[in-house]
């Protein structure tokens, strides 16, 4: 697979933006750099897809009207409402859920009609349900383990390992996922990206034509938009970095990389390729002494596809991947 390219501004060609959050949009309770103007100037629909479900959608958008976006509660969706959605289909109407997280995810299971319980002696419960919280501790993840030891069927909001915060990169739900995993020996249905049902909840609730989606992590949502047939564009402002997309094997490769948002506002020029050098635009970059480095700077744009592109061909031809020797300036 290489990069595909664009003659206009990426955003031009596409009705709608779907978003990641955090590493994307904020980190914690702070924007990322240049997010907010360049997301403020892009004309089509904008979606903001989380595969956090602690918060519930209302919390999200008004965390992302603070940072001076225009986000209403139906542009905000939550892996807790997918998987909620999911059970729906599964459950019978009221059907008790042994809800582990946060309100978002018992807000969610509540708005699909199931009733959400927090005691897993109750013997009418009928399914688990498991999403982040910073407040999951040992006796709520033994909780679950019992329950879907007994049997009952078991429901998760997504399992990243990791989550970026404020303050660097802190375990996610798929970390507290793997210690259920470990107790019970049972794989779980799960929601969030890279899998199905939060990008179909996202494109039922806005039936978009040219949707692109934007994200930080490769086996989510590049690998997700890619599952889900949705062109993406990875930035580099969250858990993985260059050296990570450079290595990352086709299946998980963007149609788009950038430094940051406003990506989305730039011409994607063509990358030519020969004999160990790239050119993007005015950017170059060559292979010299087993490294991949930036020999002229472009815009960051220009820059990181020239890298990128290099990086794939490499690893394409030989099965190794390259260590990257550039900084990317804005």
């Amino acid at each position: 697979m290489t990069l595909s390219s664009t003659t206009a501004p990426l955003a031009s060609a596409h009705d709608a933006v779907l978003l990641d959050l955090d590493g994307v949009v904020y980190r914690g309770d702070v924007a990322v750099p240049h997010a907010v103007d360049a997301l403020a100037s892009v004309t089509g629909r904008l979606a903001f897809l989380t595969n956090n479900a602690n918060r519930p959608p209302e919390v999200v958008a008004a965390h992302l009207t603070d940072l001076g976006l225009a986000a209403d509660v139906d542009d905000v969706v939550t892996s807790a409402q997918a998987i909620a959605s999911v059970m729906s289909r599964d459950l019978p109407p009221g059907a008790a859920v042994l809800t582990v997280g946060g309100e978002g995810l018992r807000q969610a299971v509540a708005a699909r009609g199931l009733e959400p319980v927090e005691d897993h002696h109750d013997a009418r419960l009928a399914a688990v349900v498991q999403g982040y919280s910073p407040d999951v501790g040992w006796r709520h993840l033994a909780a679950a383990a019992y329950a879907v030891g007994r049997g009952l069927p078991w429901y998760v909001s997504n399992t990243d390992l990791t989550i970026p915060t404020a303050e660097g990169i802190a375990p996610g739900n798929g970390a507290l996922v793997q210690a259920v995993r470990f107790a019970t020996g049972v794989e779980p249905v799960v929601a969030g990206k890279p899998f199905a049902p939060l990008f179909e909840e996202t494109l039922a609730r806005l039936a978009p034509t040219r949707p692109i989606m934007v994200g930080d992590r490769l086996d989510t949502d590049i690998r997700g938009a890619r599952g889900a047939g949705i062109p993406s564009l990875f930035v580099l402002t969250g858990v993985n970095d260059l050296t990570d997309v450079i290595a990352t094997p086709p299946s998980d490769r963007p149609d788009y990389v950038g430094a940051d948002l406003r990506a989305l506002h730039d011409v994607h020029p063509a990358v030519d390729l020969e004999s160990g050098r790239a050119v993007c635009g005015r950017a170059e970059a060559a292979i010299r002494d087993g490294r991949l480095r930036l020999t002229r700077a472009g815009s960051s744009t220009e820059s990181v596809r020239a890298l990128v592109a290099l990086g794939w061909a490499h690893r394409d031809e030989s099965n190794e991947s390259l260590q990257v020797d550039a900084t990317i300036e804005p």
